[in-house]
C-alpha cells in the first residue's frame, strides 16, 4: 500500500489539532463512501475548519507533491469525490451565509446545504439558480464545483451564469476574494504570470475560428464535460476567466471557500400538468415549441420510467402501458400573480392541444396534486434502485442532445439498452435543455459484467459525442467515469487547451488527479465499488447520501450511509475470512478493527429514529438494521432485566421516579454548575456505564389525578411513561406537569378526560423496541392497545397521546387501525382550538419539532399550535432530531450534544422559553439551549380561556 511521505505526515500532525486528523481505517473507509460507483480509500482524511488550515495544508501538499481531494456532501455521482491519497472534508465551521441586496444576492460558504440557502431566501421571494435533485443534501461547495443544475435551472441559472463573486484558494495556498479590491490587487501582483498565461490562452481561443465555433456550439447545450472552456471566450479579464473556470472544475483547479450568487425569482403561483404522447417524436415536437415559450420546466419520462412508478399517488394506471414508444411530459409554469398564471396556462394549453395528446392530467394549481406529479418524476430513479437485484449498483448517466435530435437520441439509447441487455433501463430528463438521464443496474462482481459495461459506455460515447455532437455530461460532472471520453467529445485541439488550463492553474497536479482529465483509457472501469449482500433491510441502499443531512450522529460517528457501507464491508470481510481461513491477513486485521469500532460508531450512537427513511430514495430505515443488531447482541442478563421490566413496569417506573426525585434534591443543594461538573466526572470514571447526571435531569413527576367531572365531550388521555416518571428540572420555575396543562385546556373546551385503568403498568413498547427487544415491545404495545380499545368503547371516544413517540409506536399496531388516535397538538388543532379563546403572547418562543412528529407527518399541527399561541415562533434550522432518543441522552450524552450543537446560537436573547411534545427531548433541549423547554400544552394553557368565560 502506498504511504504518505513521513515528513509530510509529521508536519500535518504538528499543524492541525488531533480532532482534525483521521487515520484509523474505520473512519477513513466510512468517509470514503460517496454516491458514485467508484471506491478509493484515502490514506488520510483531514477535517478542516478554517481558511488558514486549507491554505497551510495545500502549501504543504504542493511542497511534497501529495494529491488532495476536496469533499462536500459526497452526493456526486461520477467519482469526483473519492481519493486514495488525502481527502479533505469540512467541519461545521463552513456553514456561514450572508443575504445581500434584499435577497438579490447571497454569499455562501461551501458547507451550506442548497435547500438551506433557499430557505434563507424564501422570505424575499428568491432562490439560488441551481436546483439539483439532491438539493436537500448536497452542499454549495459541490454545487459550484460540479456546476450542478437541475429540473428548473436549465442553463441560464446554473452556477456559471449566476456567480457574482468568489473566494478561492489555489494549489500553492494563495487565495483571492474577488469582492475585495485589496485582495484582488494583491493577487494580480503575485500571480501576474499565471493570469497572463490565462489571458493569452483566452486570446488564442477567441482568435481560433474553428475552436471558437466548437466552444460556442458546446455551450449552446448543457455541458459539464471537461473544463468550462466558455470562460475563455466569454471573458477578457483573466480573473473573471479564473473564477468561471473554477465552476465545474470538480476540485481539480482549486478550493472555493465562498461564493456569491445572483439569485433568481421564486414565483408563488405555480401550475403543473402531465401529458402522454404516442411517441418520443411527438413529445419532443412539443418540447421544441415550448422552448420558445415562458415555461419553468418540462420533464420527459419514457414509458419504462412511468411503469417503474406505477401505483404512485397521482399517476393513473392508464398512463402505464406496454407500449415502450409512449412518452410523457411533466410541465410546470409559474407567475407573479394568479391572473398572469391563468394567461400562461391558456397560452400553453393551446399549443399542447395541437400536439396529439393521448391522455393528460391538465394544468392544475392544486398544491397536493402538483406535489404528487413531481414525486412521480423524482421517484423514477429510486424506483429502479428499489427493485434491483441485490449485489448490483444503480448507475445514472446524463447526456445532452441538441433539442432537435432529442427524439432520435431517445430511440437510439433504447436500442443500446436492448443490444447490451439493460432491459430495466429507463430514460427521463430535463427536456427543455435536451438533457436526458438514463438509469440502469449493473454488477461489477464478474469480469464479464465489467466488460459489458465498458462496451456499452463506449457505444454511448460515440452515439452522443460523435454522431449527435452532444455532451456526455450535462450536469453531473465529468468525474472519473467520463474522463477517458473527454477528448472524444471535444477533439484533440480543445483537449490540449484543457490540459493547458490544468497546467497553468495547478502546475504540480496535486488537485484531484484522475478527475476530468485522465490519460488512462480504462480508468472508468477501475476502482469499481462492489455492493455485496449484507442484510435484507439495507441491500437496496444506493449510497446516495440523501439521509445524512437529517442524521443526529452525522458529526459524532457514522451516518446511515456510512453504517450501511461499513456493515457491508464487515460482512464482505467475514466471507473472505471464512474462505481463506487466514486470521493474520491484512483483511483480518481490518475486520477486527471495523467490528470493534462499529459497536460504538455504528450501534451505540445510532438514535434509530428512522428519519433517514424519509430522505432515502428507496425508503431504508437504517435504525431497523441497528435494532436488529442490538437484538442479536443482547446478553441473557439483559434479556432477563428487560423481561422483568416489562412484567413489573409500574415498579420499575416508580423506582426511576424516586431516583429522579433524589437527584433533583441533590441538584438543588449543589446547584446546576456543580451538579454538571460532578455528573460529568462520575460518568467518565465509570467508563460511561453510568448515565450522565446533569442539572436538567427531571424531578419526580407528580401523580396523575383522575378527572371525575362528567362533561358532554370525552377524550381518552394516555400519559407516556416519561411524563408519568419525569417532572420538571430542579431549577425549573414551572410547577405544572404536561397532564396538568392538558387537563386544564380540555376542561376549558368542555372535555372530560378519561384515563386508562392501571396506567402505570402500561407502555407503548418503544423503550423495548429501541433497545432491541421487539417481542417485548410487541407485548407491551398489544397490552396497551387492548386497554385503549376497551376504555374508548372500541374507538367511539378519541384517544390522545401526550407525546409524539407514543403515537408513532402505537399507530403501527394492527389492533388500533381505524381508531381515532391523536398526538396532543394534532388533537388541539383539529378538535379543540375552535372551542377556546386564544390571546397569543408577544414574547417569542422556540419550537422543536420531534423526529416522530416529522415521520408521522403531523409537524404542521405542532407548528400551527405554536403560531396560534405566540406572535413569534423560532424554529432553529439544521436540527431534525435532538438525539436524546429515549435514554441515550443519559447514557450516550455526546449524541444529544452533537445533534444540538447548533441550537444555542440560534436562540435569540429575548427568547426565554422553548416548547416541544416529548418529555425526554425537552430534557436535552433544555440542557443545550440555555432556556427551559416544556410541553406545548403549557403554553396553550397560558394563553387560552373558555369561550363561555368571556
Amino acid at each position: 500500500m502506498t504511504r504518505l511521505p513521513t515528513d509530510y505526515l509529521k508536519q500535518i500532525l504538528a499543524m492541525l489539532p488531533a480532532e482534525s486528523i483521521i487515520q484509523d481505517i474505520s473512519r477513513r473507509r466510512a468517509l470514503a463512501v460517496d454516491a458514485s460507483f467508484y471506491q478509493l480509500i484515502p490514506l488520510l482524511v483531514l477535517k478542516l475548519s478554517s481558511l488558514e488550515q486549507v491554505q497551510n495544508v495545500l502549501r504543504l501538499s504542493a511542497q511534497y507533491r501529495v494529491a488532495v481531494t476536496f469533499r462536500a456532501a459526497g452526493t456526486s455521482l461520477s467519482g469526483q469525490g473519492v481519493s486514495d491519497s488525502v481527502l479533505i472534508t469540512l467541519s461545521d465551521d463552513w456553514r456561514n451565509h450572508w443575504v445581500l441586496n434584499n435577497g438579490g444576492k447571497i454569499k455562501l460558504q461551501p458547507g451550506v446545504i442548497g435547500a438551506d440557502a433557499n430557505r434563507l431566501l424564501a422570505p424575499f421571494g428568491r432562490k439560488i439558480g441551481p436546483d439539483p435533485a439532491s438539493i436537500n443534501s448536497c452542499k454549495i461547495g459541490g454545487i459550484a464545483a460540479n456546476n450542478a443544475s437541475g429540473m428548473c435551472c436549465g442553463v441560464a441559472h446554473n452556477s456559471y451564469y449566476t456567480v457574482q463573486d468568489m473566494s478561492l484558494v489555489l494549489a500553492d495556498g494563495s487565495m483571492v476574494d474577488t469582492s475585495d479590491e485589496e485582495s484582488v490587487a494583491h493577487f494580480r501582483q503575485r500571480h501576474q504570470e499565471m493570469l497572463s498565461q490565462l489571458q493569452q490562452l483566452a486570446s488564442d481561443c477567441q482568435n481560433n475560428t474553428s475552436l471558437y465555433g466548437l466552444i460556442t456550439h458546446k455551450y449552446r447545450l448543457k455541458n459539464t464535460c471537461g473544463y468550462a472552456l466558455n470562460a475563455l471566450i466569454d471573458y477578457q479579464d483573466p480573473l473573471d476567466i479564473l473564477v468561471h473556470l473554477m465552476i465545474g472544475s470538480e476540485g481539480t483547479l482549486g478550493f472555493i471557500s465562498d461564493i456569491t450568487y445572483r439569485t433568481v425569482i421564486e414565483h408563488k403561483h405555480k401550475a403543473s400538468g402531465l401529458y402522454l404522447f404516442a411517441s418520443a417524436e411527438q413529445a419532443c415536437s412539443l418540447v421544441e415549441t415550448l422552448s420558445q415559450q415562458s415555461v419553468d420546466a418540462v420533464e420527459l419520462m419514457d414509458q419504462r420510467a412511468l411503469n417503474s412508478v406505477k401505483g404512485q399517488p397521482g399517476l393513473p394506471d392508464s398512463f402505464c402501458t406496454q407500449n415502450d414508444n409512449y412518452t410523457a411530459l411533466l410541465i410546470e409554469v409559474s407567475a407573479e400573480s394568479p391572473g398572469e398564471l391563468t394567461q400562461k396556462i391558456d397560452t400553453l394549453a393551446a399549443y399542447i392541444s395541437s400536439h396529439h395528446v393521448l391522455q393528460s392530467i391538465p394544468f392544475s394549481r392544486n398544491t397536493l396534486l402538483n406535489q404528487q406529479l413531481w414525486a412521480i418524476r423524482k421517484g423514477t430513479f429510486p424506483a429502479v434502485g428499489a427493485v434491483r437485484e441485490a449485489g448490483t449498483t444503480v448507475i445514472i448517466e446524463d447526456v445532452c442532445f441538441p433539442i432537435e435530435n432529442m427524439a432520435q437520441g431517445i430511440g437510439r439509447l433504447h436500442q443500446l439498452f436492448d443490444q447490451f441487455g439493460y432491459s430495466e433501463g429507463i430514460i427521463f430528463g430535463h427536456a427543455l435543455a435536451g438533457n436526458l438521464h438514463f438509469v440502469f443496474t449493473q454488477s461489477f462482481e464478474q469480469q464479464a459484467e465489467i466488460e459489458r459495461y465498458d462496451r456499452f459506455m463506449q457505444a454511448v460515447a460515440k452515439l452522443v459525442a460523435v454522431e449527435f455532437k452532444g455532451s456526455l455530461k450535462a450536469e453531473h460532472g465529468t468525474g472519473r467515469n467520463m474522463a477517458p471520453f473527454v477528448a472524444l467529445e471535444w477533439g484533440s485541439e480543445a483537449y490540449k487547451v484543457m490540459q493547458q488550463v490544468k497546467k497553468i492553474i495547478d502546475p504540480t497536479g496535486i488537485l484531484n488527479p484522475g478527475v476530468i482529465l485522465n490519460d488512462d483509457a480504462q480508468s472508468h472501469i477501475k476502482n469499481l465499488k462492489l455492493m455485496p449482500k449484507a442484510n435484507d433491510i439495507i441491500d437496496k441502499c444506493i449510497e446516495c447520501g440523501f439521509c445524512e443531512a437529517v442524521c443526529p450522529s452525522q458529526e459524532l460517528s457514522y451516518t446511515p450511509r456510512q453504517r450501511i457501507a461499513i456493515w457491508r464491508r464487515i460482512k464482505q470481510l467475514r466471507a473472505l475470512g471464512n474462505a481463506a481461513n487466514n486470521t493474520e491477513s491484512e483483511n483480518a486485521q481490518e475486520l477486527r478493527q471495523l467490528e470493534h469500532d462499529f459497536q460504538y460508531m455504528g450501534i451505540d450512537t445510532c438514535a434509530a429514529t428512522g428519519l433517514c427513511a424519509q430522505r432515502c430514495p428507496v425508503g431504508i430505515n437504517t435504525g431497523d438494521l441497528i435494532r436488529q443488531l442490538r437484538s442479536e447482541r443482547q446478553s441473557k442478563f439483559g434479556e432477563t432485566i428487560a423481561k422483568f421490566s416489562a412484567e413489573h413496569f409500574s415498579l420499575v417506573s416508580q423506582s426511576a421516579a424516586l431516583g429522579f426525585g433524589a437527584s433533583s434534591f441533590v441538584t438543588k443543594v449543589l446547584g446546576d454548575t456543580l451538579t454538571d461538573t460532578i455528573g460529568a466526572k462520575v460518568h467518565r470514571l465509570s467508563a460511561k456505564n453510568l448515565p450522565l447526571w446533569q442539572s436538567q435531569w427531571p424531578s419526580k413527576a407528580k401523580a396523575i389525578k383522575f378527572d371525575g367531572q362528567p362533561k358532554a365531550k370525552q377524550v381518552v388521555y394516555f400519559a407516556s411513561c416519561a411524563s408519568r416518571t419525569m417532572g420538571p428540572a430542579a431549577s425549573d420555575n414551572e410547577p405544572r406537569s404536561t397532564y396538568d396543562a392538558a387537563r386544564s385546556v380540555f376542561a376549558k373546551a368542555g372535555y372530560q378526560v378519561i384515563l386508562p385503568e392501571d396506567m402505570n403498568d402500561l407502555c407503548c413498547g418503544m423503550p423495548f423496541s429501541s433497545k432491541g427487544f421487539p417481542d417485548l415491545a410487541q407485548q407491551k404495545g398489544d397490552e396497551l392497545a387492548r386497554n385503549l380499545l376497551n376504555i374508548s368503547r372500541q374507538g367511539n371516544i378519541p384517544i390522545v397521546f401526550d407525546t409524539s413517540p407514543c403515537k408513532q409506536q402505537m399507530q403501527a399496531l394492527d389492533q388500533v387501525q381505524g381508531l381515532d388516535i391523536f398526538e396532543t397538538s394534532e388533537f388541539m388543532v383539529k378538535r379543540v382550538l375552535a372551542d377556546l379563546h386564544i390571546t397569543p403572547q408577544s414574547d417569542p418562543v422556540a419550537l422543536h419539532v420531534t423526529c416522530s412528529s416529522r415521520k408521522m407527518g403531523i409537524s404542521g399541527y405542532l407548528e400551527a399550535l405554536a403560531h396560534a399561541c405566540s406572535e413569534q415562533v423560532i424554529q432553529p434550522q439544521g436540527i431534525e432530531c435532538c438525539g436524546y432518543a429515549g435514554d441515550k441522552g443519559m447514557f450516550v450524552p455526546e449524541l444529544n450534544a452533537s445533534a444540538l450543537r447548533h441550537l444555542k446560537r440560534q436562540i435569540p436573547v429575548n427568547c426565554k422559553a422553548g416548547y416541544s411534545n416529548s418529555r425526554t427531548c425537552e430534557i436535552g433541549l433544555s440542557q443545550h439551549s440555555g432556556i427551559p423547554y416544556h410541553s406545548l400544552m403549557l403554553l396553550l394553557d397560558n394563553v387560552s380561556a373558555a369561550k363561555s368565560q368571556l
